[in-house]
């Protein structure tokens, strides 16, 4: 498997205090994440967090001292959500402070990941036994993530409490006020401060448009994100801070790009069930991506996309599941 390309920390203040942690994250295609240090006194609250595991607690201390901080200047983490990338390291920041983390409270997606990680990775295994994909590739799979199983969450640490609308979060350049957007992940929300017209858009909006839904936790993923998309749309914002790449404007733009990439991919998913063909999910994932094209990271990648799209389809009344099929079927 390919190994992405080892990203030292660089921070930069985007306005007066407000600077952003471009932290490294050991994937292929996604090499970094940002963490969002807001001052708040002689201290910062801490917008996301990075990845757990060896070595970064010290990257997160690295770009933070390139901001005049330390870890110990912490005074709350904040998590947009509770993927690895922006969850990883609260526990070590929080038992090392002696802060809290504030957090959604449908954190627990993550769970099963930290405590068990083989009974993570034999349901993912399972998920993908059920969409058709080739036995030969799941035992790879197996073998490959049992032999250097993934170390990026320092611990697990429920929040101190809930982020939920109403909620909100002082910081010198504003209040923050809580907005729920599900879809990403069960966990997700943004932050608002309105008189500045920022955004923390965590991963539900990014500068380049790449839609990511955690399959399996919640009936439909696929429409929570939509109707997330919704609830930002009316907010005014002039500049959002994501939880990877640039800051970016206009984020008006963005919703518009985000929901027709979603159409495009009910489009696709819906042209493998022409003419009643009643394909696996595994199946539609190669008639999308193309048979060349597949590799455990593509492959990964778009069949929790296509299972999360079958799902939406399902709920909308346009696809359903082939009774008794295994692996599972599915049909318009």
């Amino acid at each position: 498997m390919a190994q992405a390309q080892v990203v030292k920390p660089r921070t930069e203040r985007i306005q007066p205090g407000i600077w952003r942690l471009k932290l490294p994250c050991p994937w292929p295609g996604v090499p970094h994440g940002n963490a969002w240090a807001m001052q708040r006194g002689a201290g910062i609250v801490l917008f996301d967090t990075g990845v757990g595991g060896p070595g970064r607690f010290r990257m997160l201390d690295i770009g933070l001292a390139q901001a005049g901080f330390g870890v110990e200047d912490v005074k709350l983490v904040v998590c947009t959500h509770s993927h690895s990338d922006h969850y990883g390291l609260a526990a070590s920041i929080c038992e090392e402070t002696g802060c809290e983390l504030w957090m959604h409270p449908n954190w627990e997606h993550i769970r099963l990941q930290a405590d068990d990680p083989q009974a993570a990775l034999e349901g993912r295994l399972e998920v993908g036994r059920m969409s058709g994909v080739p036995m030969a590739a799941l035992d790879r799979y197996r073998k490959v993530r049992s032999d250097s199983p993934e170390d990026l969450i320092s611990g697990i640490r429920p929040p101190d409490r809930e982020l939920v609308p109403g909620v909100e979060v002082e910081t010198d350049v504003g209040t923050w006020s809580v907005i729920e957007t599900p879809g990403h992940a069960p966990s997700h929300v943004c932050l608002h401060q309105a008189e500045r017209r920022l955004l923390v858009s965590g991963d539900h909006l990014l500068g380049r448009t790449a839609l990511f839904f955690d399959y399996g936790h919640t009936p439909d993923p696929f429409g929570e994100y939509l109707a997330s998309l919704d609830r930002i749309e009316p907010l005014s914002v002039g500049l959002c801070l994501p939880g990877h790449g640039k800051p970016f404007r206009d984020p008006d733009a963005k919703i518009g790009a985000a929901r027709a990439q979603a159409g495009e991919l009910l489009d696709r998913v819906r042209a493998q069930m022409v003419d009643g063909a009643e394909p696996t999910a595994y199946e539609m994932v190669e008639g999308i991506v193309g048979r060349e094209n597949l590799n455990p990271g593509t492959a990964g990648f778009m069949l929790q996309i296509v299972l999360s799209c079958l799902a939406h389809l399902a709920v909308i009344g346009e696809a359903r599941q082939v009774p008794d099929s295994d692996p599972q079927r599915w049909r318009a």
